[in-house]
């Protein structure tokens, strides 16, 4: 019989797992909690350096020569043993995501300055 550890991480795990094993996925869990926590955050900041372009009149939404600079500053920080293609796979997406924040936002002040429903 197998028993599956609660998402909480308080439970004791698989009765077939070893002490060391659930305590490497006990770390693994830490670190997905301040992952997220950090993706958050970055988001939030996202937000900010969106609603400061609009306020400072730049239209657009996008900027490809920042998003190179961070590009080639993951690249140059990261020492493995992530592959790069995957790494930078992953900041495409969190420029994506970043980018549809600021849509909405931008969408979302338009609409409240115009006086229209959401």
């Amino acid at each position: 019989m197998r028993r599956v550890a609660d998402a909480s991480g308080g439970g004791r795990g698989r009765l077939d797992e070893s002490a060391e094993l659930r305590r490497l996925r006990r770390r693994i869990d830490a670190l997905d909690r301040r992952i997220v926590r950090l993706l958050n955050d970055r988001a939030d900041l996202a937000r900010e350096v969106g609603r400061t372009k609009a306020l400072e009149g730049r239209r657009a939404i996008r900027d490809p020569e920042r998003e190179r600079e961070v590009l080639l500053r993951v690249t140059m920080a990261n020492e493995g043993p992530t592959p790069q293609a995957d790494l930078l796979a992953i900041y495409r997406r969190l420029f994506s995501v970043a980018r549809a924040l600021e849509a909405r936002d931008r969408r979302t002040a338009d609409e409240d300055r115009d006086g229209t429903q959401r």
